[in-house]
């Protein structure tokens, strides 16, 4: 497909009003293409998923980014509506006569109440009714985010599912230029083993959201987002599920999404501590319960922090730390101070050349102006094997 500018919204509770579908030639009661008079349905191969909540500034731009695909399959667009009050429905009807004229059928549902559902519910509505999620436009409220992305799966139909959320992804432009530039450098360069091996990190899941496609089986299989509103990072955590069931990780190196940024987005109601909660307890499931002992990279703060969060099996594992701080070399320990065990537990802190792996790494990438990146090179480590980045 070609270059589409995409963003996404969000929502909350109140009854869902009716779906409309734009069907080019005869349309069944149901509002499936095709139907009537014995008429084979026309089977819808990809379907793109906009939840919606007070997007008007940005759909234009979002619905002609879908008329200008080069995708010649049958496309289905799916868009739930989640109690804006900016005119965003009467936007996205007014895009029907040229999406039918390019062949993409259309669903338009959603609810009028005081407040929206959140962007997981409309997603999960809309994804129920069609089959793959392209876009969102940006959240630029509170609500619910998980309950927008169900409603948005619940009213899509189609085989596959292709959302900001999900198991394919590709390389963006950030949008303004210049926004979150360490993220976005990371999101588009690291190699596609790090894809799997970088889900730790706080960056969070290593394909971003907005590019997300995957089959409608697999999507039934993880399971629907999280509506659990303002604050639940659904991504992450259906990232993580799906990662969890064995989910491969794959992006298209090509730059096909233009990624917003600005500061009502629905990201930055989440806590960074909760992200923090979820990445740990991630990666003792996924790592360090199968290790017999670890060295934790980083004897400072967030390497501490990590230690002290860990559960107390997990801690004893934990063989040193290591460091290039000679003030913290010298000292020879860290004291954890808040343990109940008598006496209080000391772990060593040496420098990294004299630790053993396997490794879990707190250092930050891109931050010493390459000095850390060349230390680790340096050891001959395998990623993935000998260590994994926590930073």
């Amino acid at each position: 497909m070609s270059t589409c500018s995409l963003e996404h919204p969000n929502g909350q509770k109140a009854e869902s009003l009716p779906a409309k579908r734009l069907c080019k030639g005869e349309c069944a009661q149901d509002g499936s293409v095709g139907g009537g008079g014995g008429k084979a349905s026309r089977a819808v191969e990809v379907s793109i998923v906009i939840p919606v909540h007070n997007a008007s500034c940005w759909l234009d731009e979002c619905l002609q980014g879908i008329v200008d695909q080069d995708y010649t399959g049958s496309m289905e667009l799916s868009v739930y509506d989640d109690a804006s009050t900016d005119g965003s429905r009467a936007i996205v009807e007014g895009w029907r006569e040229r999406l039918e004229r390019r062949g993409v059928s259309m669903v338009i549902s959603g609810h009028d109440s005081a407040q929206p559902r959140g962007v997981g519910h409309a997603k999960n509505q809309a994804v129920s009714r069609c089959v793959c999620i392209v876009t969102d436009p940006m959240l630029i409220s509170s609500p619910p985010v998980g309950h927008a992305k169900n409603q948005a799966v619940s009213q899509s139909s189609g085989k596959y599912l292709c959302f900001q959320d999900a198991l394919i992804g590709c390389q963006v432009r950030r949008d303004p230029e210049g926004s979150t530039e360490r993220y976005t450098r990371w999101i588009n360069n690291i190699s596609q083993d790090q894809l799997s091996t970088q889900v730790y990190t706080s960056h969070g899941p290593t394909v971003i959201m907005p590019t997300w496609f995957c089959s409608r089986d697999w999507f039934q299989r993880v399971g629907t987002f999280d509506e659990g509103g303002k604050g639940v990072p659904e991504d992450l955590l259906w990232f993580y599920q799906s990662v969890g069931q064995g989910g491969g990780v794959v992006r298209v190196d090509q730059c096909l999404l233009v990624y917003r940024y600005h500061q009502q987005a629905a990201t930055h109601s989440v806590l960074e501590e909760t992200i923090w909660n979820l990445r740990v307890a991630f990666l003792q499931e996924r790592v360090i319960n199968q290790w017999e002992s670890f060295t934790i990279w980083n004897a400072g703060k967030q390497g501490r922090k990590l230690y002290r969060c860990l559960s107390s099996s997990n801690q004893k594992k934990v063989r040193a730390f290591c460091d290039v701080d000679e003030n913290k070399i010298k000292k020879g320990f860290y004291t954890y101070e808040e343990s109940k065990e008598r006496p209080k537990p000391q772990i060593p802190v040496l420098h990294y050349r004299d630790a053993s792996p396997p490794y879990i790494i707190c250092v930050k990438l891109d931050m010493t102006g390459g000095v850390f990146e060349e230390n680790l090179k340096s050891l001959h480590l395998e990623e993935g094997v000998d260590y994994y980045h926590f930073n």
